[in-house]
C-alpha cells in the first residue's frame, strides 16, 4: 500500500511530529487514529520512556495505544544478528522455491529461513513446506507459518532494501511477554495498550493490558486493519486511537 506519511497529513505539537490517518468506523463507532513519529529507536531503549515522550502529549482518557511489536523487540534487545546465523544446505535450497512479496522479507531470504529452522527444527520446517505446497494447490495461503509455529511468522529483518543499515544485519523476534509489556505501560503511564504484529496482509494481537481484556481480537484488529503504522520507513510505531463519535 506504499509509504503512508503523506505531507498533507503531517502535524506537529511541542516538537513532536505526527500524522493524521484516515478515520475508521467499526462496531458502530468512529475512531480517529494518529501515527506518532519517533526518532530511529536503537536496541535497548526504554519503551516506557519512548511512550512517555512521544505519546503522552496526545493521550486522553479512553484512548487505545497500538504498539508495533518491532519497537518492543528492539527495546528488549530480542534480536538475532546475521553474523550468528550459519547458512545450511536446506535453507539455501528451500529458499529458492519460496515466494516473495513487496511488503517485507519472506522465506525466500536464506538467512531468515535458516533462522526459522534454528527456532522450529528442520523436521517441522520441512513438514510446513510440504503442507504449504499442497494447500497452495487449493488456493490456501499462510499455511507454512501456521504449521511452523514457534513465532516464525513474527521474524522480521535481514531486510537489505531498508534505508536503515541496522535492519540489514539483524532479525527481530516476537517480543517477550507482550501482555506484561502492555500492563507495564498501563501501570506506569495509565495508557491502555496492545502490542500488534500488523502488515498489509493482516493483524495479530500479541498482547494487551488488562483493561482491554473484554474486547475481542476481532474488534481490536479492526481498529488498525489498514496497517496505519505503515510497512516502510515511516518511523511511526505508535498509533493512538480515539473514539470520537457514534456512527448512526
Amino acid at each position: 500500500m506504499g509509504f503512508r506519511n503523506n505531507p498533507e497529513c503531517k502535524r506537529e505539537k511541542g516538537g513532536i511530529t505526527y500524522y493524521i490517518r484516515e478515520k475508521i468506523n467499526t462496531a458502530g463507532c468512529e475512531f480517529d487514529r494518529i501515527a506518532v513519529q519517533t526518532h530511529f529507536v536503537n536496541r535497548g531503549e526504554s519503551y516506557l520512556e519512548l511512550i512517555n515522550k512521544y505519546v503522552m502529549p496526545f493521550y486522553e482518557k479512553g484512548d487505545i495505544l497500538s504498539v508495533s511489536e518491532k519497537i518492543i523487540s528492539l527495546c528488549q534487545n530480542n534480536i538475532v544478528e546475521k553474523k550468528n546465523v550459519k547458512l545450511g544446505f536446506w535453507a539455501k535450497t528451500l529458499s529458492k522455491f519460496a515466494s516473495s512479496n513487496s511488503h517485507g522479507i519472506g522465506m525466500d531470504e536464506p538467512y531468515k529461513l535458516q533462522l526459522a529452522i534454528n527456532l522450529a527444527g528442520l523436521p517441522r520446517i520441512l513438514f510446513a513446506c510440504f503442507c504449504s505446497v499442497v494447500t497452495k494447490l487449493f488456493g490456501m495461503k499462510g499455511v507454512f507459518y501456521k504449521v511452523a509455529g514457534n513465532g516464525i511468522s513474527g521474524i522480521d529483518g535481514f531486510y537489505m532494501n531498508s534505508s536503515f543499515d541496522l535492519y540489514h544485519d539483524i532479525a527481530l523476534l516476537n517480543p517477550k511477554d507482550p501482555d506484561k509489556v502492555c500492563q507495564d505501560i498501563n501501570d506506569s503511564l495509565g495508557i491502555n495498550s496492545m502490542v500488534v504484529d500488523a502488515n498489509d496482509f493482516g493483524v495479530d494481537i500479541l498482547g494487551r493490558s488488562n483493561e482491554l481484556e473484554g474486547l475481542s481480537d476481532e474488534f481490536l484488529s479492526s481498529l488498525i486493519k489498514d496497517n496505519p503504522a505503515g510497512q516502510s520507513d515511516e518511523l511511526t510505531p505508535f498509533i493512538l486511537i480515539k473514539n470520537v463519535s457514534s456512527v448512526s
